[in-house]
């Protein structure tokens, strides 16, 4: 693949394009047989792309497994110099990290090793580390994308003088350095918003939320007392043969809540639904107004706090011709079944709507939804779920939580207050994202304008590229030559 020099940026006096081939040695990496234990045990640093997955530093000095000689005799893998910058050519593309020491990788990188005489390979790393999109246009595959080593070999690389490519890789790497200072200290912020948030709700829930409030409105406050008797009439009607009071418990170890509040269980204040699975359940349908949601529905845009979105539409006859529960607005739902637990997620249902047997549902009588739907996002599911191979939560594991429980009026009062206070950390939320959003643009920009020649000054008097690339290129020619003798001897 030639370079076509007019679609590329116009580089400063002293630069010049080249291929990756032209400034180095490219070589693959190899995976020996995994069926001859002696090729994993020796002490050779053996590097896969896996090893890079959350890996944030700039050099690599060994992986998760090493290989032995003999690994490294009987495979394509070859011994890397120190100093080898490695790139990962497949699943994923884009991967850079620089051998501290000698090495070998499997075949999921192309490994540039370059001579320091003429090119700087923290340079080299941070270009490559620029160049994910570009390797990528460079690659194919139907599985997955892979970049050959003659594909990454023709590689355009804007090469500056060596003291210049120095120089631009210090200055990247201050920039950084201030970058990453400032972004760890927004993600402190960011943590400290969600610990926030927490506190609020404890803080709700104990009654210290609206301790001013409730001074000041006592003498209009019903009892909790009171209002627990109207849930019990209540679910009696609805529940009607199936009405079922929880026995009696003792309270007197749970923590002290203000005057005219009350300790329930949480199966005595609502009705826990379970939703189903029919083997004829379409995978799809619009033919009626009554969703039927997955787990995964919850993972839809628009459907953080309601559930405003699914692929499955039933109508009423086909719910009843498959036996499925319908449950009515304001239900709350979650995971209750597999991994989808521990991400704690909590939706309401704003109208009626049937779910799959992955998904628990509790409709609180007479208690505010929203107050009850606010008391679950302050509950770790995770903590609730048995300890089998698939995690489960059980009817039990609800019905027996307790909830505090005021009066609905400062029911209202508690989530008008939880809502002031979440919006206002919405807000600073989402002025840090867009600041780290900003943060990663002016990452990108640094990187942009150090390969177009415009992030730190040149200097005339330094050698020009084209005369490293003469020396490369002769020395290359001398090694190849002193080979071809070595065939002779």
């Amino acid at each position: 693949m030639m370079m076509d020099k007019d679609n590329l940026p116009k580089l400063p006096n002293g630069w010049e394009w080249t291929h990756l081939e032209f400034i180095g040695t490219i070589a693959a990496g190899g995976t020996p047989s995994t069926k001859e234990k002696k090729n994993f045990n020796g002490n050779i640093a053996w590097i896969t792309p896996a090893d890079l997955t959350g890996f944030s530093g700039k050099y690599i000095s060994r992986g998760e497994r090493n290989i032995s000689t003999q690994g490294l005799q009987t495979s394509s893998a070859k011994l890397l110099p120190a100093g080898t910058v490695l790139f990962s050519s497949r699943a994923p593309i884009g991967y850079v990290v620089i051998a501290k020491n000698e090495l070998a990788t499997n075949q999921g990188f192309k490994n540039l090793s370059v001579n320091a005489a003429y090119i700087y390979n923290e340079y080299v790393f941070y270009y490559l580390k620029a160049s994910k999109r570009l390797a990528e246009k460079f690659a194919s595959g139907t599985t997955f994308l892979e970049i050959s080593a003659s594909k990454f070999a023709k590689l355009p690389f804007p090469l500056p003088p060596l003291a210049e490519q120095k120089r631009i890789a210090d200055k990247i790497e201050e920039l950084f350095t201030r970058l990453d200072k400032g972004v760890e200290e927004l993600k402190k912020v960011k943590a400290e918003i969600k610990r926030y948030r927490q506190s609020v709700l404890k803080h709700a829930f104990e009654g210290r939320l609206t301790e001013e409030w409730r001074k000041e409105n006592a003498d209009k406050l019903e009892p909790a007392s009171v209002l627990l008797e109207h849930i019990k009439e209540e679910r009696k009607k609805t529940l009607a043969k199936k009405y079922k009071e929880l026995p009696p418990v003792d309270t007197s170890t749970l923590p002290k809540l203000p005057k005219g509040w009350e300790w329930a269980q949480l199966g005595n204040v609502g009705i826990i639904k379970n939703g189903q699975t029919p083997k004829e359940l379409p995978k799809s349908s619009a033919t009626g107004l009554i969703p039927f949601y997955k787990v995964a529905d919850m993972n839809r845009i628009g459907s953080e706090k309601y559930m405003n979105d699914t692929e499955i539409l039933l109508s009423e006859e086909k719910t009843k011709k498959l036996k499925i529960k319908v449950c009515q607005e304001g239900t709350i739902i979650f995971p209750k079944r597999g991994g989808a637990i521990a991400t704690n997620k909590k939706r309401i249902l704003v109208k009626p709507s049937a779910f799959d047997l992955n998904i628990m549902g509790f409709f609180p009588v007479v208690v505010s939804v929203m107050y009850t739907y606010y008391w679950f996002v302050s509950l770790d599911l995770g903590k609730l779920s048995d300890g089998s191979n698939v995690p489960q939560i059980n009817n039990d594991d609800i019905a027996l939580l307790f909830i505090s429980v005021p009066s609905i009026a400062e029911q209202n009062e508690i989530v008008s207050q939880i809502e002031r206070h979440f919006s206002i950390a919405d807000e600073v939320e989402q002025a840090i994202d867009a600041s780290l959003r900003q943060a990663e643009r002016l990452r990108q920009s640094i990187l942009k304008r150090a390969f177009q020649g415009r992030l730190v000054p040149q200097d005339p008097n330094d050698e020009p590229a084209s005369v490293l690339l003469e020396k490369i290129k002769k020395e290359k020619v001398g090694v190849n030559n002193v080979k071809k003798g070595g065939n002779h001897g």
